[in-house]
């Protein structure tokens, strides 16, 4: 489960397990997505298209 707080570029990733939650860094199903890297790229599309921000995401997933 997401949230996204829009307005201050934040991503609330938990997992649900267990009759409770627990927040999250990475992604449970893109295995080494962190979510950390979701909220870099909605930064950027702030600052660049969102052409440009695809190519630096796909960059990012080739390192």
């Amino acid at each position: 489960m997401r949230f996204t707080d829009v307005q201050n570029v934040q991503n609330f990733a938990f997992s649900v397990e267990n009759f409770g939650s627990r927040k999250i860094s990475q992604s449970l199903v893109l295995l080494r997505l962190a979510i950390s890297l979701l909220e870099d790229a909605f930064r950027h599309t702030r600052q660049i298209s969102q052409t440009q921000v695809g190519a630096w995401l796909l960059s990012q997933f080739q390192q």
